[in-house]
């Protein structure tokens, strides 16, 4: 028992959700099954990803998983389609997949920078365009893409990243258009620091807690779970005419 939303339009909506064996995605994947939703996730991470699927297949939800490198477009498309087999055409895609590795501007490769636009943006596209077709004909549909307040406040030691994450802000925008007219939505979810295991594990030290403390303008920290609520917000009957739009979810970051 919670006092968190029940989204009854989300019951028995397919969903698929990259990156969504650990971190935001987890909670993302969770999230959704736990409204009902038939949900298909794909990861590179095997093992995380199947043992999630049988977490929730044995609480009585449904979510099938696809081990997948997002960045070889043809599989991609290939799970994606596979979970339309299953679970029928996608009312919901949440591209969540992203790989935020610190890095030298001035050791950038051209090999570098196209493997991460690839991780970080081209995926999301690609995946629009497997999906969207069928919600053009159904006549809905929630695409809900994941940027990142990175670029945004000048993070450093990130501007490939960033860079794809600000791309993701034109993507969103573009697609909205394009696809609006369908009765399709599009809108971004902009996540500030959040504690995934990953950014506890490597990133958070005690200057970056007196950094949140002081530069955010709520207490405490933003978790992966408060990033899925407003997932299932975008991807609900509720935000029916919501579209083209961004949504913080930072703790009210003061640089914002």
């Amino acid at each position: 028992m919670t006092n968190y939303a029940k989204y009854p339009s989300l019951a028995g909506r397919p969903v698929v959700i990259s990156g969504g064996a650990s971190g935001i995605g987890a909670s993302i994947v969770r999230a959704f099954a736990e409204q009902g939703a038939l949900v298909g996730f794909v990861d590179i991470a095997e093992d995380a990803g199947e043992a999630l699927a049988k977490e929730l297949a044995d609480s009585g939800h449904t979510a099938m998983f696809a081990a997948c490198d997002i960045t070889d477009t043809s599989s991609y498309q290939s799970a994606i389609a596979e979970f339309a087999e299953a679970h029928g055409d996608a009312a919901v895609l949440v591209n969540n997949a992203a790989h935020d590795q610190r890095h030298d501007w001035s050791e950038v490769t051209p090999e570098i920078w196209d493997e991460r636009m690839a991780v970080n943006l081209k995926h999301s596209f690609f995946a629009i365009q497997a999906i969207a077709p069928a919600m053009q004909k159904a006549g809905r549909g929630s695409i809900i893409n994941f940027g990142s307040i990175s670029w945004m406040i000048m993070s450093p030691r990130l501007p490939v990243y960033e860079t794809a994450k600000a791309a993701t802000h034109g993507l969103t925008r573009a697609m909205a258009r394009e696809l609006g007219k369908s009765g399709v939505r599009v809108n971004i979810v902009v996540p500030g620091w959040v504690m995934t295991e990953r950014q506890k594990t490597l990133w958070l030290d005690e200057a970056g807690k007196r950094q949140i403390e002081e530069t955010q303008a709520l207490a405490g920290y933003v978790e992966p779970d408060d990033c899925a609520r407003m997932a299932l917000f975008l991807g609900a009957d509720d935000s029916a005419m919501i579209s083209a739009q961004q949504f913080v979810v930072d703790g009210g970051w003061a640089s914002v």
